[in-house]
C-alpha cells in the first residue's frame, strides 16, 4: 500500500533539477553553438547524422541528446533496431562500411583521452568519405560532443512521454 508520500515501484522517477540554463544566462554562446550546428551538419546526410549524434550521445551519457536525436533518427526513416544495436555496432550486420567508418571515428573523438584518434580509423573513414564530407562528420562530431557536454552538465532531461 502506497501512502500520498510514496510513489508506486513501476512509476517513472523524476529527472534531476536542471543546474542551470545556459540560453538564459549565456545566450550569445547558445545562439551560437546552434549557428555552429547548422554549419557542421551541412553536406552531411540527415541518417547518418543522427546515427553519429546519437552514438556520441550514449557514450558520453547525455539522456537529452539521446531522446532527442534518436526521435529525429526514427522521424528521418531510421529503423529502431539500428538505434538499439549502436552501442553493439559493429556486432551486428545492420551498418554500411562508411556508416562503420564514422561510427568509429565517432568513437574516437568522442572518448579522445582513450588513445586520441588513430590513424587506422582516421585513413578509414578518409576511404570512406570525400576530404569535405569527412570535415563536415568531424564538425558535426566535435559538435555533438560540446551539445554533450552543455547537456550533462547543465542536467537537461528529456521531456517525459
Amino acid at each position: 500500500m502506497t501512502t500520498t508520500n510514496e510513489t508506486p515501484a513501476d512509476s517513472p522517477v523524476p529527472a534531476a533539477a536542471q543546474r542551470i540554463s545556459l540560453p538564459d544566462l549565456a545566450p550569445d554562446f547558445y545562439k551560437a553553438m546552434f549557428a555552429v550546428e547548422r554549419a557542421a551538419r551541412q553536406g552531411v546526410d540527415p541518417v547518418l547524422a543522427e546515427l553519429v549524434k546519437v552514438h556520441a550521445s550514449m557514450i558520453n551519457g547525455c539522456a537529452f541528446c539521446i531522446d532527442m536525436h534518436s526521435t529525429d533518427a526514427l522521424k528521418n526513416g531510421e529503423r529502431d533496431h539500428r538505434l538499439l544495436s549502436l552501442p553493439a555496432w559493429r556486432e551486428t550486420p545492420w551498418f554500411t562500411a562508411r556508416e562503420r567508418a564514422a561510427l568509429a571515428l565517432t568513437e574516437s573523438v568522442t572518448l579522445l583521452t582513450e588513445g586520441h584518434v588513430p590513424d587506422a580509423v582516421y585513413q578509414e573513414a578518409a576511404a570512406q568519405f570525400e576530404p569535405a564530407e569527412l570535415a563536415q562528420l568531424i564538425a558535426l562530431i566535435i559538435t555533438i560532443n560540446s551539445w554533450n557536454r552543455i547537456g550533462v552538465t547543465s542536467r537537461l532531461s528529456p521531456a517525459a512521454k
